[in-house]
Parts: structure tokens; sequence; C-alpha cells
């Protein structure tokens, strides 16, 4: 299981942009900048154009005060110890340190969000995505000084490819977080990594088996519809799964749909992959682990993927971090299981 890196703040890094701005141009101009009291202006109007779900936008370079509400960012902000002044932390995942800092703003959930708070807070830049996309034009009426941009990728049953979105559309995001944040160098690497894994998963899977995608929650188990939807849906395409069992209007978020078990189990999967909803949400000590669920169903006791131990489960927290990070190490999961 991955750790977040945390925030690491360092003071020398501001002093070496200075010096930086200062050795890129001639005295004279630094000079007469200082005297108009635009030294700092010169630093801050930096932009790069970069692409999100609406567009061509010019962002800020090293933006200040910081919003963030895409939970597929929270994970490469943290490890890229980017600042964050709000941030809706009753649906990031339990290990990100933005939720413990009593410095960084809590806006709440995506179903009754506190935006007041995003202008409080007077941000540069607002990062939207998935959750929060519904918001994107009341943040930008909200503070329209603020650049907004907005991460989303359509994995949804209306999307002609949801495979093909949910790969480009992680590897594009991160991308886009390396151009703002000076990061690049990193988000190639993160590209890189995985797309790795994802070759690797590929390679794994035999091109026969069936595959089971199931969603676990409050003791239930639940029925992921292939080609479609978050987490497991999109994979069917990516990696060209045969799905043990299809199931016409399903839906496609992660309650998982209602399938009975019985008719999971009589579709026989030689695999079952399984999303644990209540591992990154519930603060029950008494909550059923998914693999407990599983483990104790009479009726898929019997399946082929049960009695082969063919079972590849999510990351914990993957309902709230649907990291680019996240995805690499659910992919290598994926490949060393098949693999075997």
């Amino acid at each position: 299981m991955r750790k977040f890196k945390g925030i690491k703040l360092s003071i020398v890094t501001g002093a070496l942009a200075l010096m930086l701005v200062a050795c890129s141009k001639p005295s004279n101009e630094i000079n007469q900048l200082e005297k108009d009291g635009k030294a700092s202006q010169a630093i801050d109007i930096s932009t790069v154009e970069i692409r999100d779900a609406h567009g061509a936008i010019d962002a800020p370079v090293n933006p200040k005060n910081i919003v963030a509400l895409d939970n597929r960012t929270f994970e490469t902000l943290s490890d890229w110890g980017i600042e964050l002044a709000a941030v809706p932390k009753a649906v990031m995942p339990a290990g990100s340190p933005y939720i413990d800092d009593e410095s960084v703003q809590d806006i709440g959930n995506h179903r009754e969000p506190n935006l007041e708070i995003i202008a409080a807070v007077d941000p540069e830049l607002v990062i939207v995505g998935q959750r929060f996309s519904g918001f994107y034009d009341d943040i930008k009426e909200l503070v329209p000084n603020a650049v907004v941009i907005d991460l989303s990728f359509d994995v949804s049953e209306d999307a002609d490819k949801p495979g093909e979105n949910l790969i480009n559309g992680l590897k594009d995001s991160t991308i886009t977080l390396g151009k703002i944040f000076d990061k690049n160098r990193e988000a190639e690497e993160l590209v890189k990594d995985f797309d790795k894994t994802i070759e690797d998963a590929k390679l794994a899977y035999n091109g026969n088996d069936t595959v089971m995608g199931l969603v676990v929650s409050g003791g239930d188990i639940g029925f992921s519809a292939p080609g479609f939807g978050r987490v497991w849906g999109p994979m069917y395409e990516v990696f060209g799964w045969v799905s043990a069992l299809d199931v016409g209007g399903s839906s496609t978020d992660h309650q998982g749909d209602d399938i009975s078990v019985e008719a999971i189990a009589q579709s026989n999967p030689d695999w079952i992959f399984v999303l644990d909803r209540d591992a990154a949400v519930s603060s029950e000590e008494d909550a059923v682990p998914a693999q407990d669920v599983i483990d104790n169903s009479p009726a898929l006791a019997n399946t082929i993927a049960v009695t082969k131990n063919q079972l590849v489960y999510a990351p914990n927290d993957t309902y709230t971090n649907e990291s680019i990070q996240t995805y690499i190490e659910l992919f290598e999961n994926l490949a060393s299981a098949l693999g075997n």
C-alpha cells in the first residue's frame, strides 16, 4: 500500500527562484522593476497554456492559494509538496496530510459543499474534477479573479471509449499538473510508470479467462458493469477482458448494481476483482472488510475464482483516491496475479 509522502516546505526554494529571475534579466531592468514595486509581479505573472475539459486556458505557474477538489489529484499534489488552501476533507483518502493540516480549510463534501470558503481563501487556482465538476460554473462566478480548471473526463455509458478516456485522462491530468507546478520531470516519470504497468497487465491476461468486477459496500456484494463506470468498468476495454456477466441498465458509480449474488455466482467467473467501498469511507471499527464478505459468501464459495483464489482487491483507498498512483499500484497487482 502506498503512503502519502506529505508536504515538505523549503524556504530556500523561494530564494532560489528570486535569484534565477534576477539572473535572467539585465541589472538595469531589475532595478527598474524594484523601483516600480513590480519585482514580485514579474514572477507571479508567469503562465502556461493547458487544456482542461472546457478547452485551452492559461494557468499560472506555481500559483498561490490553491483549492483542490479533484480526488484524482490529491496524492500527486501531496507527493510534490504542494501547499493547499482548501480541500473537501470528507471525501479525501485518510492518509492525506491535508486532512490533519489545520491551515487547510475544509469545504465539506460534494453533496453540500461550503463554496463560500473557496472565496474566503482568495485562490489563484481552483482545481475542479469528478465529484465537483457540477460546481464548475458556480465556482467560476464565485471567484472571477481565479483560474478555474476542470480535469474531469468521461467514463460513463455515454462515452464512446470510456477505457481510452480513463487512461488518457489520468495521463493528461498528470502532465497538466506538472506544467502548472513546474514538475514536468516528475509528471513524465509517473506517466512512464503508468504506461509500463498497463502494458504488464495486458501481457499478463491470457485473453480467455472470464472476469467479474464487484463492489462491496455495507456488507453487500454489488455487480460492477463491464465497459464503463469508475474503476473496473473501463478496464474491460483497456485490457480486453472477457466479462463473465453482461447486464443492461447498469450504473456508473461505486455503489454496485442490484444483481443477486446467486446470479453473480452462476456466471462462475475465472477471476473476481473487488472494490472495497467501505475501506475508504467508513469510520466504524466494525465495518466488515470486503475480503471477509467474499470469503464468507456461500453463493460464491464454489466459483472458479474463489476455489482457485483468483481474486484481486483494489487498494483500500481507491474510492476516495483514484490518482494515477492508485492505478499504478492496482495495475501492478493485476499483472502479478494474472501472470502467475
